[in-house]
């Protein structure tokens, strides 16, 4: 007899939950908090790739997802800040994620040398750079960023169609949720794994351990883009303080919060920051203490559960299981500590 995987069962309820959503919970749910879950659960996805599977922990992912953001707004907007070029919004898309790509594959070609606390260090200097750089460049935003950024006919106006982009949003997490699992079990994703546990040994035998993980750095800058083009059209505005280090922190604190070695923690994650931080606002002695909350939380579930959310639901289908806690794949995972041979 077949045992049923509770993995797979709470996962079809919770796709059946999405699709169903707007039937059930109000416009504000579906348009704001549904939404934006399912964007910024895109963007920590692509951390919790290059975490899980590379074996790096990348604080330049909202800088990515940023640069994907600012090039829509300058290529399809034409009275606003910025360059105002006017293009179709399908051609901006192609734009945001191609230079988004462009320019991931420079950090990580620059990161992709070092390790661990080294690397987490470079691309929080990436994040940084592109904050003040889209802040002082005048002619691509400034402080004030660029407004009124419309999505596409067909998904926008998302003012009067918000279950249009709900929708848009979870067909597009739902393909990038299968991409990355596909990915991981593919010769470069069994590859990439290879380099995470060993790179000096992967060196040994051929691979070119830093084409890989350049190679990661650039796919995972596709997702955040795909993230970024999602959030300019929720939002309809940009500008740099959508990227500054409290966005950069708080998509590093979905991806532990959720399961920063699970990809499905992404999305769990991301759910439960946005009611969070939704509903603490209307709790006056808390309302603009935000992080100092989560922060607590982010410190009490790491304690707890190091897999975050989804570690800590696997201890409980464990223990209702009665299976022993022996090895697992899905145990936290050891960045190499020693420099791999170039």
């Amino acid at each position: 007899m077949r045992v049923v995987n509770p993995d797979r069962v709470v996962g079809v309820l919770a796709l059946v939950l999405a699709l169903t959503a707007p039937l059930y919970v109000s416009p504000y749910w579906v348009g704001t908090l549904l939404t934006q879950m399912l964007f910024l659960g895109i963007v920590a996805a692509s951390l919790i790739f290059l975490s899980a599977y590379g074996g790096m922990v990348s604080l330049a992912q909202v800088a990515i997802y940023g640069i994907a953001g600012f090039v829509v707004g300058n290529a399809t907007t034409n009275n606003t800040k910025g360059l105002n070029l006017g293009w179709n919004p399908w051609w901006g898309v192609v734009a945001g994620i191609v230079v988004a790509v462009g320019v991931g594959l420079l950090f990580g070609a620059l990161a992709s040398r070092s390790v661990g606390i080294y690397f987490l260090m470079i691309t929080l200097t990436y994040s940084v750079i592109a904050n003040l750089t889209f802040a002082q460049v005048t002619d691509v935003s400034g402080f004030g960023g660029i407004s009124g950024i419309s999505a596409p006919r067909g998904v926008g106006p998302v003012d009067a169609h918000q279950n249009r982009l709900y929708y848009v949003s979870l067909g597009v997490a739902l393909a990038i949720y299968l991409l990355l699992r596909y990915v991981a079990r593919t010769p470069f994703g069994l590859t990439l794994q290879g380099v995470r546990d060993d790179p000096v040994r992967m060196a040994s035998l051929g691979y070119n351990v830093v084409l890989h993980r350049t190679a990661a750095f650039a796919f995972a800058s596709f997702v955040a883009a795909v993230g970024g083009v999602l959030f300019v059209w929720w939002n309809g505005h940009i500008d740099p303080a959508s990227i500054d280090l409290g966005a950069t922190i708080d998509v590093l604190v979905i991806a532990v919060v959720g399961g920063l070695y699970r990809i499905e923690g992404a999305w769990v994650g991301a759910l439960f920051f946005v009611i969070v931080n939704n509903y603490s606002q209307q709790i006056s002695f808390i309302g603009p203490r935000f992080h100092t909350l989560i922060g607590a939380i982010f410190l009490i579930i790491v304690l707890l559960s190091p897999g975050g959310l989804v570690g800590l639901w696997e201890r409980v289908v464990t223990f209702s299981s009665g299976r022993g806690g022996g090895p697992s794949d899905r145990n936290p995972i050891e960045v190499g500590q020693v420099e791999p041979s170039i």
